[in-house]
């Protein structure tokens, strides 16, 4: 099978992608495997059309290991692990979890290119000799090497877990930690950074932490506030106690201390550009509606507990603001939608008009969604680009949605989330008043006022 350009590639994806045309058939027809096509799919499914004019990427060591490491703890395949973390190889991560089988952490660094040198053996080395096969040193040496191999990425997940991501501070805080039991040479070989690298990090780390005061303040304000302060309101808090910073001060620190406001969460976004076709905004802000399925409006959430993302997906009327159809998923992956909008079309009488209204997501491009949307005579409306405003009324209920549930009580676990999160639109649906209906609940409303109409 001869190479694949990006352009033939995507391509690939899009007459797939299309609806007219099986992985069968396709796979007939340019001669390729039917593997190849679905990880391109997945591939684009998540990443969108830039993956695929991605330069070639020379991976460090901690990335491959964390795509491994997912892996082994999600249980996913190579063809999903690819387009999670946007590799547009499956079978690079193969070959990396065969040489880490094999080789372990010394088989995933980076081949240097070129001849070796050929260095003159030093009288000093030339007296070194290493132990043969077999030999009581050389098993003694190989499971020391397997012992430090198996601690440093335990302890780098440890490290980094409040800071979200590893840096050479981090690494050089691990073999400070390690240095007692491993020698300090072959700790620094696998974490991948220089040896001066690390000797400047540990001067800096064996110095009087000047803000150690500050720190124990602000976590103390942070926790007594359940998360829900920021940077700027701690500043206040801590002048209170005598303890005056710039807040950008206070702000760097907590993001060493992994402290993050989890009020203000960051809002997600799937818009990817224009890649398909762009609706015009038949909505225009009128927010009214007579009757049952005449206008609806979708969005996506994301959700952030316990080191798992959640996705939301509804559709809500906008006639009584019911939650007519939703789906939650821990990707946000075009099934989402797809589901969600399968789900909202059963609500369909045969005599409906409706206008669906979106943003300007890559969900809602899709020509899979058009399709749908053609199928069943629903006509598609999208915000502008940039413009919240012109969905209003979805993102309202998001912001019930997250200060009603999420910043209201605590979790467990992120499937105890998950219940919380289904009973909390069965109790929107069916139990919360709302002014504007006459304080009734949309299901009451709909029972009560319209059937009775």
């Amino acid at each position: 099978m001869s190479k694949f350009t990006a352009e033939e590639r995507v391509q690939t994806v899009l007459r797939y992608l299309k609806g007219n045309e099986s992985y069968n058939d396709i796979q007939k027809d340019l001669n390729i495997a039917i593997s190849i096509i679905s990880a391109w799919v997945q591939l684009y499914e998540e990443q969108g059309v830039e993956a695929f004019f991605k330069p070639y990427t020379n991976y460090p060591v901690h990335f491959k290991l964390e795509v491994l490491n997912y892996m082994n703890d999600m249980g996913t395949s190579s063809v999903e692990t690819a387009a999670i973390f946007n590799i547009s190889s499956p079978g690079m991560i193969r070959n990396w979890r065969k040489a880490f089988e094999n080789g372990g952490i010394d088989a995933l660094q980076p081949k240097k290119k070129g001849r070796p040198s050929m260095k003159k053996e030093t009288r000093s080395n030339a007296k070194k000799t290493s132990p043969s096969e077999g030999s009581m040193e050389a098993l003694r040496a190989e499971n020391e090497r397997l012992r430090m191999e198996n601690a440093y990425p335990k302890k780098v997940e440890c490290f980094s877990s409040r800071a979200g991501k590893i840096t050479n501070k981090i690494k050089a805080q691990v073999i400070f930690e390690l240095k007692s039991e491993f020698d300090v040479v072959e700790l620094v070989k696998v974490a991948d950074i220089p040896r001066s690298t690390y000797y400047y990090w540990e001067k800096r780390l064996q110095r009087e932490d000047k803000y150690a005061t500050t720190k124990t303040a602000i976590e103390a304000i942070y926790h007594e506030h359940k998360g829900r302060y920021g940077y700027r309101r701690i500043a206040k808090e801590l002048v209170k106690k005598n303890i005056c910073h710039d807040p950008k001060t206070i702000n760097r620190l907590m993001n060493e201390m992994g402290l993050k406001c989890m009020v203000r969460m960051k809002k997600y976004r799937s818009y990817r550009g224009k890649v398909g076709r762009i609706a015009s905004n038949l909505l225009n802000r009128d927010f009214q509606a007579d009757k049952m399925n005449e206008k609806w409006v979708t969005d996506v959430t994301e959700f952030h507990l316990f080191g798992e993302k959640r996705y939301l997906s509804p559709v809500l009327d906008l006639c009584n603001g019911e939650i007519i159809a939703y789906k939650v998923m821990s990707r946000p992956v075009y099934q989402l939608v797809g589901d969600m909008l399968e789900d909202a079309i059963r609500r369909l009488n045969p005599r409906d008009e409706v206008v669906l209204h979106s943003d300007q997501g890559w969900h809602y491009q899709m020509k899979k969604y058009h399709k749908t949307l053609e199928r069943h005579h629903i006509k598609q409306s999208m915000s502008r680009k940039g413009n919240c405003l012109d969905n209003a009324v979805i993102e309202n209920f998001f912001g019930l949605l997250k200060s009603e549930l999420l910043y209201l009580q605590e979790f467990e676990s992120m499937d105890h989330f998950e219940r919380e999160l289904h009973e909390y639109i069965e109790y929107y649906n069916h139990k919360r008043m709302k002014t504007k209906l006459k304080d009734l609940s949309p299901v009451e409303y709909r029972t009560q006022i319209l059937e009775a109409a």
